[in-house]
């Protein structure tokens, strides 16, 4: 079995997911409307969910996600 290599991150989660949203953000403003805007839009809106979940998995009172939109149960 090959053996995996370990890479030990120098900087935490959070942090690099905000550097890389700013570097998106800086490319997304810097090109015309289009597919190419819209799609590092979507990698950005990925990146503030995954900072959002990490901060929630690494919060010390641990809730789960609360959801703004109404739910509708089947039959109610």
């Amino acid at each position: 079995m090959v053996e995996r290599k370990r890479l030990r991150q120098s900087k935490p989660l959070k942090q690099r997911l905000m550097e890389f949203a700013e570097e998106v953000r800086n490319e997304a403003n810097s090109l015309p409307p289009g597919v190419e805007q819209n799609q590092l839009q979507k990698k950005l809106r990925q990146a503030d969910a995954a900072a959002r979940i990490d901060e929630w998995a690494n919060s010390a009172e641990l809730q789960p996600p609360t959801d703004d939109r109404k739910v509708r149960v089947a039959g109610r």
